[in-house]
């Protein structure tokens, strides 16, 4: 990995870390944020690489419509589902029901 993607990564990290308990947001919310709007599939890239990351809550962070596409990154899938579920957040056949009502949009 180039420090350049390292930096991005940690980026994306730091923002995630901030996620309140209950609540979700998505790649493109992250990539904007950070000023990378284009950038919403390496945000996703930094979430597959956040297994290494105990303390990166990447089971908070889903597509634009609140599915589940991470999902596979995850040992074993159901386990993003479960963790969600475990916060409150209604998920149903791989999407999050009420993904308005818990969106977080990471903010100054």
């Amino acid at each position: 990995m180039s420090p350049k993607n390292e930096s991005f990564f940690e980026k994306v990290f730091e923002v995630v870390r901030k996620i309140p308990e209950g609540r979700a947001t998505s790649y493109g919310a992250i990539a904007e944020f950070i000023g990378m709007k284009i950038s919403a599939r390496m945000v996703g890239w930094a979430m597959n690489a956040a297994a290494s990351q105990s303390d990166v809550p990447a089971h908070r962070v889903v597509n634009r419509n609140g599915l589940l596409t991470g999902r596979h990154h995850f040992s074993p899938p159901e386990l993003m589902q479960q963790l969600l579920e475990n916060e409150g957040i209604t998920v149903e056949d791989d999407q999050i029901q009420n993904f308005k009502e818990v969106f977080w949009k990471p903010e100054i």
